[in-house]
């Protein structure tokens, strides 16, 4: 979703970001690892040059 959001032009993503999803407190089914985050940044900044937005 957070490809498709900065390829349709949004101004910002929220992300959630935890060393042990499996066992935080709340949210943690949809928490990204800190490695998982990186790449996926990575990732939306190449979809942002295309799109005119920098991430």
């Amino acid at each position: 979703m957070a490809k498709a959001s900065v390829a349709a032009g949004c101004d910002g993503l929220l992300i959630e970001v935890h060393n042990d999803p499996e066992h935080a407190l709340c949210d943690g089914a949809q928490s990204l690892k800190p490695k998982k985050y990186t790449k996926l940044i990575e990732e939306l900044r190449e979809i942002g040059k295309v799109v005119g937005k920098e991430i």
